[in-house]
């Protein structure tokens, strides 16, 4: 059984410090430390590309600001057809 993920995120590797506090915290563990260093000599923060909840705690525990973008699926409404099905929006 395959579920869709209701989010998904962006970590920028040039601001991520390789702490871990947001893989510590993500509830579905869909982040991970990436086997590889980057250009600072730690291992960043990575999305592992599925599970995302789109809840925002990596976002909110993360101690440097504009390392983690969160998007969450936008649930089209029955009045508004002018959105496309399943669109992602910055949730944070």
């Amino acid at each position: 059984m395959t579920t869709v993920a209701h989010g998904k995120v962006v970590i920028r590797v040039e601001e991520c410090k390789g702490c871990g506090l947001c893989v510590d915290s993500c509830p579905p563990r869909c982040l991970r430390l990436a086997p590889e260093l980057s250009a600072y000599g730690v291992h960043p923060a990575e999305y592992a590309g599925e599970g995302c909840t789109g809840c925002g705690i990596c976002f909110y525990c993360c101690p440097e600001p504009g390392a983690i973008i969160v998007y969450k699926r936008r649930i089209p409404d029955r009045t508004t057809a002018s959105q496309p099905k399943g669109s992602y929006a910055a949730a944070l």
